[in-house]
């Protein structure tokens, strides 16, 4: 009887172990492997619940632009919204160390970018971030090397600030770099998006995360009235129809 539970415990243990993704298949093999947390929303008064959703719509075009690098895997959003739900940590704190090393540890990845903005209610808006090495459960970016790891401009110039900030991220990580003709072409897009284009496109995945699949499409739609050429609205309306 002893022998037969021991036997019973040992393909117990292998059954798990082969559940469990090795670190190299889960990070991408041996891609450098990121992550990039909702923002937090510093914005004060009124403005801040007029800018929540934009917590969502920051990271994800982030995620968008970090992957326009062939040389590392991105996670996707709804991936990291999943884990987010599932680990009941949708509210929390999306800057604190623990965290993001939890959440990161949970995906398997190397780097774990969180971030915040804030704005001066007349049409200026900061991003800043930190990134955190999962492993060593420390920050990893910005460095004594680093000393910049924010992007400050117009509203009106929002996707190009997104642009810039994946820019400071691949040279402050040492990510390997952007094939120039790759990094032309996505600056030159991002002179292009409107931000009531993003700010809808951002209240629509708000929508869809709670579950309200049908705001969220009539707004990936009025999002791409204002751009019609916008790859993630047109992405995500085609994901719920």
């Amino acid at each position: 009887m002893q022998l037969m539970r021991s036997f019973a415990t040992l393909a117990a243990v292998a059954t798990l172990a082969a559940a469990i993704p090795s670190p190299a298949a889960a990070q991408g093999g041996s891609k450098p492997t990121i992550a990039v947390l909702p923002f937090n929303n510093g914005a004060i008064g009124k403005a801040n619940e007029e800018l929540q959703p934009l917590t969502k719509g920051i990271a994800d075009l982030l995620i968008g632009e970090l992957a326009a690098n062939p040389g590392v895997r991105v996670i996707e959003r709804d991936q990291i919204q999943k884990i987010l739900d599932e680990q009941n940590l949708s509210k929390s704190n999306m800057t604190d160390a623990a965290t993001a090393v939890q959440v990161g540890k949970l995906l398997g990845v190397h780097h774990m970018v969180t971030g915040g903005f804030i704005t001066d209610g007349k049409g200026t808006m900061k991003f800043t971030t930190r990134v955190f090495n999962v492993e060593k459960g420390e920050i990893e970016f910005p460095n004594p090397t680093a000393k910049d790891a924010a992007v400050t401009g117009k509203v009106d110039n929002f996707m190009e600030l997104i642009n810039q900030l994946a820019g400071k991220l691949n040279a402050g990580l040492k990510l390997p770099d952007i094939p120039a003709r790759v990094g032309e072409a996505k600056k030159e897009a991002a002179k292009k998006v409107p931000y009531e284009a993003i700010a809808l496109y951002s209240k629509g995945l708000a929508a869809k995360d709670a579950g309200n699949k049908a705001e969220a499409v009539t707004l990936f739609r009025k999002s791409l009235d204002k751009f019609p050429q916008f790859d993630q609205a047109q992405a995500e309306l085609k994901k719920l129809q």
